[in-house]
């Protein structure tokens, strides 16, 4: 499971990574606007729908926010939108934007949750609105530093990496992930980036009450 979040405001709508379906998923899921795009780091698999950002830069260039380290590499693989001083109408048209710290959109938070992922410094994001911690978003992890445990503690939803049973030296396992959020104490803890070895139904029958697998298609509304 490749993991992207698209989330929608009255103000505002941006995506947490670009996989390589993201087109197919703006067309399943009817998705007409986006603001902004923002970046855990700059693996395959969050990345490579990049392109696919053309239709939401016809109105002039999109905000692209990411790590120091995860933007360099976005020019660098995709050097023909950023190296360009004029591109034609129809084209992608990032405009940079270096996460430093929390930053704004659309009334919501976003607080960067530093993450290591085997050698790759990785982004989690914890979303706040009017001191609300709505959701916090760990896609590929395989520690969670105390300071993040301290800082997300209580989050409404913990959307975080569990890729299989058995240990892996760069993703949290189901129960390493389990471990995780018994120290969040979240209301609500949902699987992402689940490996081919985890079916959904047979592996959600087995996790504790509250903490469920995520799939393609599932909106979280906070009211």
């Amino acid at each position: 499971m490749r993991s992207s979040i698209y989330a929608s405001t009255p103000e505002s709508a941006w995506v947490v990574d670009t996989g390589p379906e993201f087109r197919l998923q703006c067309l399943r899921e009817g998705i007409t606007r986006l603001d902004a795009a923002v970046y855990t780091h700059s693996h395959t698999d969050h990345i490579m729908g990049f392109d696919d950002l053309r239709p939401f830069c016809a109105d002039g260039p999109l905000p692209v926010y990411a790590s120091p380290e995860t933007l360099e590499d976005l020019k660098r693989v995709f050097s023909f939108a950023f190296n360009q001083t004029s591109l034609p109408t129809g084209y992608v048209r990032p405009n940079p934007c270096v996460i430093e710290g929390p930053f704004e959109l659309g009334g919501i938070l976003l607080t960067p949750l530093p993450l290591k992922h085997g050698r790759a410094k990785v982004n989690g994001y914890l979303f706040e609105c009017e001191g609300r911690k709505l959701a916090a978003y760990m896609s590929d992890c395989k520690q969670v530093p105390d300071a993040v445990i301290e800082r997300i503690r209580g989050v409404e939803a913990l959307i975080i990496d569990a890729l299989r049973y058995t240990e892996h030296p760069t993703h949290l396992s189901v129960d390493e992930a389990l471990a995780v959020a018994a120290r969040v104490q979240p209301e609500a803890t949902w699987f992402t980036h689940l490996c081919h070895l985890l079916a959904h139904f047979s592996t959600e029958a087995k996790l504790p009450v509250g903490t469920r697998v995520a799939y393609d298609g599932l909106k979280l509304e906070f009211q």
